[in-house]
């Protein structure tokens, strides 16, 4: 059972111990949904309300789609299973804490769930970064952000609320970020890890199968738009990139259960925030905004500790250098028609010599403008291509993972690096059935051997300062951590090699 008001938990005795606070940077904090559909009236007039629920019935975009339907309909549709019972309720007092900001103020202030400070993803902020029509999502993502920044306003000292920007496109993404840094305040930021776009020629021809026909634009690698004015804003406005969804509604890919939520869910934040950073990565964005940090959240770190093992082995083989063993130039032709021959035996014997030549794949020739994949890259050693990745980039985790030990293997992980986990709770979603057991759950990690004092502590603490505060040496000013923020970025304290 969740602890009572007052009651002495694990997480407060494991708090009291430390002596640097513990940052959570992905809490689900609700937004107020009275509040919202005020704020969606102030910003898209009086009828705006009602054509966003009537787009959420029409697209599915609420559990009720499902449920409504017979089997039938399911099968003849592939209806997705959406996420039903989402939400802990064993605990009143947790339920009401992800509800109200001063509850969760409170809780925080006490010590008794052992955290300091939470950024909160909310609810309602994600799913309207992905409403296809544009004048509804642009209404809603700017009620959304109106609402965080009044709903968690006198709480500010140990909540801040993350702001909402589509990336429908470049124009649409800065103005909204503008917006809600100049104009709300507002200081962190997330962005959906993908945007659907139909395929041309599918849909000229046949339009309605959108979005069930469609490729992912994950900004970076072959975008359908230029995205750096996007980064660029964001490292002007001094704001660190996170992102954070998973599969998006009707998205026949990576589970499409129409019976199985679990199905549907296992797997798919990882996968999602794998293509985005590979995206990211692979286009070249963290050479040319090396001051720019992303975080990619709720999705662990295990992904990111293969993704990097299997970038450098890919590297290795397949950058310009790596392809003389594959260069079909270098093949003696001579010299192959003679093993064949040779060793042929009677799959070679009395077929003329044109049948000996090596299959037209191996030795497809290319033209030289397309050999370097690697280009937007810009490295020219391991080191460096390791340096794109570990450098810039942050992963949410949730403190039940032992997973997250791979983060710090430095016996594992290429060149002994370390990957710059961030303890992201996720209090508020079913993940979390008792908020006061967290840091416990976090903790175990250290008291069983697979982290250290100081893995620990950038874990729950440091990774979440330099991902925010490196950005903006000001952010954690006026908060509860801001002295002991304030003494680790005037350190410029290195990151444990």
């Amino acid at each position: 059972m969740s602890a009572k008001a007052g009651a002495a938990t694990k997480s407060a005795e494991i708090r009291s111990r430390l002596n640097y606070p513990v940052i959570d940077a992905d809490g689900h904090l609700y937004e107020f949904t009275p509040l919202f559909m005020e704020m969606l009236a102030k910003v898209g007039g009086a009828g705006m309300p009602q054509k966003y629920r009537d787009y959420l019935a029409a697209t599915g975009s609420y559990s009720g789609w499902w449920h409504d339907m017979s089997w039938d309909e399911r099968r003849d549709l592939r209806a997705r299973r959406p996420a039903w019972w989402a939400y802990p309720t064993a605990s009143t007092r947790d339920a009401a804490t992800a509800a109200l900001p001063s509850l969760a103020h409170e809780r925080l202030a006490t010590g008794e769930l052992g955290m300091d400070f939470v950024v909160s993803y909310g609810m309602t902020s994600i799913p309207v970064m992905l409403i296809r029509d544009e004048e509804i999502r642009r209404a809603a993502v700017r009620a959304i952000n109106l609402t965080k920044a009044e709903q968690f306003r006198e709480e500010s000292d140990r909540i801040t609320p993350v702001a909402s920007i589509p990336m429908h496109t470049p124009g649409e993404a800065i103005a909204e970020l503008e917006y809600a840094v100049r104009e709300l305040g507002l200081k962190s930021i997330v962005i959906p890890t993908t945007v659907l776009r139909p395929i041309p020629a599918v849909h000229r021809a046949h339009p309605e199968v959108f979005p069930d026909a469609c490729w992912l634009d994950t900004y970076g690698i072959d975008s359908e738009y230029d995205y750096d004015p996007f980064w660029a804003k964001c490292q002007e406005l001094k704001v660190a990139v996170s992102a954070h969804s998973g599969t998006q509604p009707l998205l026949p890919m990576y589970g499409r259960s129409i019976s199985n939520f679990s199905f549907n869910h296992i797997g798919n934040h990882a996968y999602h925030q794998g293509l985005l950073c590979k995206s990211i990565f692979m286009g070249g964005v963290t050479r040319r905004f090396p001051r720019l940090n992303f975080a990619f959240m709720e999705g662990g770190v295990g992904w990111a500790a293969v993704m990097l093992h299997e970038i450098l082995g890919t590297w290795r083989k397949r950058s310009v250098s790596g392809l003389a063993a594959t260069d079909p130039y270098r093949l003696d032709h001579a010299g192959y028609t003679a093993f064949m021959k040779q060793y042929g035996g009677r799959l070679t014997s009395g077929r003329p010599e044109s049948d000996l030549a090596p299959h037209p794949t191996i030795v497809k020739p290319m033209k030289p403008e397309n050999f370097d994949e690697w280009e937007a890259l810009g490295v020219a050693s391991e080191e460096e291509l390791i340096e794109r990745f570990v450098g810039n980039f942050y992963f949410g985790v949730e403190a039940d993972d032992p997973i997250n030990a791979w983060a710090f293997n430095t016996r594992v992980n290429p060149c002994g690096v370390r990957l710059k986990a961030v303890l992201g709770s996720d209090i508020g979603h079913y993940d979390v059935p008792d908020m006061s057991r967290v840091v416990e759950e976090a903790y175990e990690l250290l008291e069983h051997g697979l982290l250290d004092e100081v893995d620990f502590r950038d874990l729950v603490f440091a990774n979440a300062v330099r991902l925010h505060g490196g950005m903006n040496p000001a952010f954690y000013d006026g908060t509860a951590v801001e002295r002991e923020a304030r003494a680790l970025l005037d350190k410029a304290e290195p990151v444990k090699a």
